[in-house]
């Protein structure tokens, strides 16, 4: 896809976050947890699965199982058993009791503020990783995830070539101090105001404007 130049791009990633500020000035943690590691284990648990779908199954999962120690010890079939209605339920089943070892022998069951020694943990990608660091610690990150991605091409902020290109676009087109709400306030547009399906450019506040101004 062919991008505007640098300084249009500026000039969309502006009005993006103005809007976004405006429509999202402290937007919420999707996911329920009460620690790092429960929100670690919930991102985990959310690839190709809604948030809704998460909290529904996580009280259940952490009242069987809420901390590492205690993970590491559990049945994989038992925590199958509790998040089955989730996608990839037994591999994920598997990860959790693995990272949860992990942990435990690694980093005295606490969850280490550090994206590679995370990455290094089983089910554990950079976008999870990126979560984490964001949302447990405060640490300015980026996580791409399909909104983020889909929406960073549309509005032609990115090349949507990958999700790497997508997050290295995204982090120098918005300031650091803005990265830990912005990526959450681009989900919550995309859920709500800019559907992958039956999107329409006229009733989506931004697609409209940055067709304007492209057009114009």
């Amino acid at each position: 896809m062919d991008l505007p130049a640098l300084g249009e791009r500026k000039a969309i990633a502006r009005y993006v976050g103005r809007t976004l500020d405006t429509l999202y000035p402290k937007p919420p943690i999707p996911l329920d947890h009460s620690s790092p590691y429960t929100l670690l284990a919930a991102v985990m648990l959310s690839a190709q699965c809604t948030d809704k779908k998460v909290n529904e199954v996580t009280p259940a999962l952490f009242g069987y199982a809420g901390t590492a120690e205690d993970m590491a010890k559990a049945s994989v079939d038992e925590v199958l058993g509790i998040i089955r209605p989730l996608g990839l339920a037994p591999t994920k089943a598997k990860n959790l009791v693995a990272l949860s070892q992990r942990l435990c022998e690694l980093h005295e069951g606490q969850v280490p503020r550090d994206i590679e020694a995370l990455e290094d943990l089983p089910g554990v990608g950079h976008k999870t990783a990126s979560v984490v660091m964001s949302q447990a610690f405060g640490e300015p990150a980026f996580p791409v995830d399909t909104h983020i991605h889909r929406l960073a091409a549309r509005w032609y902020l990115s090349s949507g070539l990958n999700v790497t290109r997508t997050e290295v676009d995204l982090k120098a087109l918005f300031a650091r101090r803005t990265w830990n709400r912005r990526h959450l306030q681009i989900i919550y547009y995309g859920r709500e105001h800019c559907p992958a399906r039956s999107h329409s450019v006229d009733k989506c506040q931004i697609c409209r404007w940055v067709e304007a101004r492209l057009k114009g």
